[in-house]
């Protein structure tokens, strides 16, 4: 059956909007949890630790289609599942609305207002198209494309399956970069296993590790940029992962980057904190934030993509798993002794470094081009969903 012979039925002919209000006392006891946000790309509804607001709520009751006003077109729609043993809240810019069950299968709907088919609706029929907040009275009256039931559920039946197939095949993506990331993982382990550990890290520094620059950052475009912990955080320098700053800077202060300068996180959770890189000379100017230290190696004690490599080993991981403070579970640190104290083989000697440093980086070059590969793959199947939904709609599945 082709969609231009289905029937175009207003969607105030098979959604009712809910207009009930949560009371006070069931939001701060928690009785009704309130809803935080609907994932764009699942539509999976996510909730608040608290249930303080300072903002006008609604209602929402099991079974009932959840619509974001501001974020519908990006696929901001979920359903509050027959599941769920009571009420959600939301705030005023989500609306609630109860399918008629007996003319439209809320699966099939939900669908439908998260495809392609829908936003084009919206920019042909809602004044302001896409960018207007799509309350009820804006919403109810979009025509959309409606079989009869039996046919709904055949469709939702054939895009659950489809969904499924892309689902796996996420999965085995996912799958192929974690088991890269292990054998990187194994081959650093095998390098490192055997070489004794002779020293500590200040053994191969000119000076202590130093802290950056704690400054207040703005993101106004002229402003310099400032490193996030994110930039170092993974082994691996992310040169676009930063900030911005506007605050007066002095060209002689210690914060400035220069291209290959080792990096360490001195804060973050128990398994990122102490994650080095190598500042790639991008972009600059750059300045290196608080909670990251800079390393100054001795490159006639050793080589500073050892030092790298060997920071990513199980000697100074766990060295700086157990030594790490912080009264919270969350959030670590790791002070300038920590990082001088780390064991390190000083004695190894440049030449079998080196070695170590060329074995270590082509398999590493070979894991970053399957993961290249991998991310290719992950975007044509993040393409397919969108394809089988288009298809769905037109009839044609």
């Amino acid at each position: 059956m082709n969609s231009r012979v289905w029937p175009e039925v207003p969607l105030g002919e098979v959604l009712a909007e809910r207009q009930e209000r949560p009371t006070d006392e069931d939001l701060l006891t928690g009785r009704v949890r309130i809803i935080s946000k609907i994932g764009f790309n699942d539509g999976v509804l996510q909730f608040r630790s608290d249930g303080q607001t300072k903002t006008g709520m609604i209602l929402i009751r099991p079974g009932d289609l959840v619509v974001s006003g501001i974020n519908a077109a990006k696929g901001a729609i979920a359903v509050y599942g027959d599941e769920n043993a009571g009420p959600a809240a939301a705030t005023i810019h989500y609306g609630a609305y109860t399918p008629k069950r007996d003319r439209v299968d809320t699966t099939f709907l939900w669908w439908l207002l998260r495809s392609r088919t829908f936003r084009e609706l919206l920019r042909e029929y809602v004044p302001g198209g896409i960018k207007t907040e799509l309350k009820a009275k804006r919403l109810l009256p979009v025509p959309i494309p409606l079989p009869l039931v039996p046919e709904q559920r055949r469709i939702v039946a054939r895009i659950d399956e489809l969904a499924g197939k892309v689902a796996e095949a996420r999965g085995f993506c996912r799958g192929a970069i974690d088991e890269a990331e292990a054998l990187v993982a194994g081959a650093i382990a095998r390098s490192l296993a055997d070489v004794p550990v002779t020293g500590r890290l200040s053994d191969v520094l000119l000076s202590d590790p130093r802290n950056g620059w704690s400054v207040r950052c703005d993101n106004d475009e002229a402003g310099t940029p400032v490193l996030t912990l994110s930039a170092v955080t993974g082994f691996r320098y992310r040169e676009t992962e930063f900030k911005r700053t506007i605050a007066p800077t002095s060209p002689d202060a210690h914060y400035w980057l220069h291209d290959g300068d080792l990096l360490i996180t001195r804060s973050n959770t128990p398994d990122l904190v102490g994650h080095a890189a190598i500042y790639s000379g991008k972009p600059a100017p750059c300045i290196y934030p608080d909670l990251v230290m800079k390393l100054v190696v001795d490159e006639t004690a050793a080589d500073k993509h050892f030092v790298h490599w060997w920071l990513r080993g199980t000697t100074a991981r766990d060295y700086i798993r157990v030594n790490a403070k912080g009264t919270s579970p969350t959030m670590k640190k790791v002070s300038q002794g920590i990082v001088k104290a780390i064991p390190f083989p000083s004695g190894l000697g440049l030449a079998k470094e080196r070695s170590v440093v060329e074995r270590l980086d082509a398999l590493q070059a070979k894991v970053d081009e399957l993961k290249r590969l991998q991310a290719e793959t992950q975007a044509e199947l993040d393409a397919l969903m969108p394809s089988i939904l288009d298809r769905a709609f037109k009839g044609e599945l």
